[in-house]
């Protein structure tokens, strides 16, 4: 599982396999912590990521939204710019 980005000790992922399930999600990684967060929805389905750092997530995934969903329709791996 690449990572797209990484910002503030927290790791973005997406797994590239025709196997993986919907809807569109990443996978964040913050310490021992992690979480999956819908793309469209920006809501964690699984997960126990702190409050600050989902909310770091929710932030980065809403300005990311259509190049994300570019990512997870086509497969198409590419890093995605940080929040800054």
């Amino acid at each position: 599982m690449p990572a797209i980005s990484r910002f503030y000790g927290i790791t973005i992922k997406m797994f590239f396999r025709k196997t993986e399930h919907n809807p569109p999600h990443v996978h964040a990684v913050y310490g021992e912590y992690m979480g999956e967060i819908d793309i469209k929805e920006s809501k964690m389905l699984v997960g126990d990521l702190p409050p600050k750092a989902y909310s770091l997530v929710k932030e980065w995934v809403k300005k990311h939204q259509p190049e994300l969903l570019q990512i997870w329709e086509t497969g198409e791996m590419k890093n995605v710019e940080p929040l800054k």
